[in-house]
Formats: C-alpha cells, structure tokens, sequence
C-alpha cells in the first residue's frame, strides 16, 4: 500500500501541484469545462487509461483494470468509482498569487481544482503499479456548483455504462487540519434548494407614497418574516437554513418601483423538514405581502438532495485512512455541513461514501472555500494520491 511519502507518491504529487495550478489559472464554469476535460483526458490517455468522454456534456470516465486476475478472473467483475468535480465559480479571485485566474469573474474558490489533480495524481500511480484486481472508475464531473452535472451524469447511464459496486468522492475541509480524514456516517450535507419570490406592487412617486403600493417595504418585511420559519417553526433540535441573498428593485431614488425580486437559498437535512419550511415559507411569505397589498409569486426549486453515506463504503473508507494516516487523523464523528453537494445522486444510484479532506496549515493564513482569497492547499496532494490508490488496492485487493 503507499503513503504520504512513497517516492512514487511524492513525484507524482509534485506533477500534480502544477496540473492543480494550472487549472487554477483557467478556471471553467458549469458545462464549459473543455479545457479542463481536454487536459484530464489527455493525461489519463498517456497512461494506458481508457477515456469515455462526453458523458453530462464535458465530463469524463477514465476506466483501469488491475493487472492480477485476468479478464476472466473470478472477481474481474468487482469495480468501483472515484470522483472529482471540475467546475469553478463565478467570481473574481483576490488572491495575488503567481497561478491566480486569469479569466476575469472566475475562480477555482472551492478546490475543485485540487480533487482534479489529486484524483489524476492518483490514476497516474495505479496505472503505472495496477496492483489490484477488478476495475476502477475515475469519474470526472462537471457542474457540481451550479447545474447538477452529478445527476446529469447518473441520467445518462453513468453507472449502467460503468457499473460500480461503490462510488466515492473527496472534497478539502477548509475548517479542518491538514490531512486529517473525516468520514461520517449517514447525512454528511444538506438539501439545497433555491427560492425566487417576485412582489408586485404599485408604483409611484416616492413623494406620494400613498397613491402607490410599495413593494420595496413589503419585501422588507418578507425577508424578515421568513426567518421565523427557522426560529419559530423549526424543531430546534433539527437543522434549517433560510438565507435571502439578493433584493433587486428600483431604478431611482425617487421612484417607488413596481416590482422587487428576492432569491435565496434553503438546506435541510431531513426529508420531512425539508418538506415543512417549503410549504411554511410558501405561507408565510404570501400572507406578509398581503398583509402590506402587494402580490406574491414564489418559485421553489428543489436541488440537490442531501448527502447520505452508506455503511459498508464508510467502515472501508475509514479502514484505508487508517491505514495510511493513523486514528490521530481520522475523524469519524461529526455534525453534517449544511453545505449542498451532488455527489448526492451518485451515492442514490449507488453505495457511496462522501469524504472530507482537512487543509488547514499551521502558519497559512486560511479562508474558506468561496472567499476571494481561497486557495487550494497544495500541500495535501499527497494525502489524497495515496488516499486513493491505498483504497483501490485495498477494495481490489487479489482474491
């Protein structure tokens, strides 16, 4: 099994700091990820890997056969999957630094960057060694910030084309110690859903408020009384997140415009919560704005579902970390994020396991993931190489 500092490891992990960088420097947004896709299929290809490309637009399958068993082999049938994302966002980097974007509005600020290169680090190393048996699956995907390349993926036949008996993803943990392993049971993320809510009101002079109605005032109040859906209708020991993040309306000081449009975003964990704070949040925000003589439209998407990891991928995900990190940096308790994510539709389609990877550095000024000063820490590139080929060599192990 390698680790960290296998020379293999660390030669490949050097490589893959500047396949991270790199991408970094060209960062692609949802569904456009050519050259991202480009780069990891021809890495992938020098390597004796076979590439499926195309699969959700611009993603990609790298698929590997060890080398014991042969195509025969009684357990030639056992295969599992390993997923990296490879979308950016749309948002202007402040870092500075030597490999900062270059494309203006777009920024690799969640580290989709580095599960790329950590995961093509890794198809490197089992390629060159294929010291297991059976098959192995490196999904690339696109559009996990925006778009659901993962259910696009699974839609189009991704595990009947390359079926998997376990699916698992890595994703870096701005909160949490460099190469520290967190691997939970159950719930890891929340739902993600969206809400669109329109006010339509009266416009007017603002000198003259009373010949108008003013829908500025009514979402005003609907942004506030939405969060009592949380504080007041919520059980406390349960976990829901109401946060409206935009307001858009008026073109002049004064001026009482027509319309106002607010959006935002609202996670849950549980299937019946989610449930509630939809139809209360539908309640709530239709009475409000009656209340105040404007009229409501509400527009509520259900994205992405919750992350549920399963048993059995779990307790030989921990294994391998154990295996390669010691019980001091494994975590296997902790609260869910309510951060979305979807690897939620692969680990529905098949037994998943979702992992955290710490990245947090003494002495390196840390930001989280979507912050204009984020950067991917290069430094757990190793943790993740050997992460993966120690736990394709474990699950594929010769029988």
């Amino acid at each position: 099994m390698p680790n960290e500092t296998d020379p293999l490891v660390t030669a490949i992990a050097a490589e893959a700091t500047g396949w991270r960088r790199d991408i970094h420097a060209h960062p692609e947004l949802a569904f456009e990820e050519h050259r991202t896709s480009a780069l990891v299929a021809e890495k992938l290809a020098s390597w004796g890997i076979e590439v499926t490309r195309g699969i959700a637009g611009t993603g990609l399958v790298g698929t590997l056969r060890g080398r014991h068993g042969g195509a025969a082999g009684a357990n030639a049938g056992r295969a599992i999957g390993l997923r990296a994302d490879m979308d950016a966002l749309p948002m202007q980097e402040i870092t500075g630094l030597p490999h900062a974007s270059t494309v203006a509005g777009r920024m690799h600020a969640c580290g989709h960057d580095g599960h790329t290169s950590m995961l093509l680090g890794a198809a490197k190393y089992l390629a060159g060694t294929r010291d297991f048996e059976g098959t192995v699956h490196f999904i690339f995907q696109p559009a996990e910030e925006d778009g659901g390349g993962g259910e696009v993926m699974v839609k189009e036949g991704l595990f009947a084309r390359f079926p998997c008996d376990a699916v698992f993803g890595i994703h870096n943990d701005s909160g949490t110690p460099a190469g520290t392993f967190v691997i939970t049971r159950g719930t890891t993320n929340a739902a993600a859903d969206s809400i669109d809510i329109r006010l339509l009101g009266k416009g007017g002079h603002a000198a003259r408020p009373h010949l108008a109605i003013d829908p500025v005032v009514a979402a005003a109040h609907v942004i506030v009384a939405a969060q009592t859906v949380v504080s007041r209708h919520t059980n406390p020991l349960d976990s829901a997140v109401v946060s409206l993040c935009t307001i858009h309306g008026g073109s002049a000081r004064n001026v009482i415009p027509e319309e106002v449009t607010v959006t935002g975003t609202v996670r849950t964990l549980l299937p019946e919560t989610r449930d509630a704070v939809e139809r209360q949040l539908r309640e709530v925000i239709a009475a409000t704005a009656a209340a105040h003589g404007v009229r409501a439209e509400i527009t509520y998407v259900r994205g992405y579902p919750p992350v549920v990891n399963s048993d059995g991928p779990v307790e030989r995900a921990r294994l391998a970390a154990a295996a390669l990190a010691g019980e001091e940096r494994l975590v296997r308790e902790r609260p869910p994020t309510m951060g979305g994510e979807d690897f939620a539709y692969m680990a529905q389609a098949v037994p998943g396991c979702f992992i955290r990877l710490g990245q947090v550095a003494e002495g390196r000024e840390n930001f989280g993931t979507h912050h204009p000063r984020y950067d991917f820490n290069d430094a757990i590139l190793p943790s993740g190489i050997a992460f993966w080929a120690s736990l394709v060599e474990q699950e594929l192990a010769p029988r």
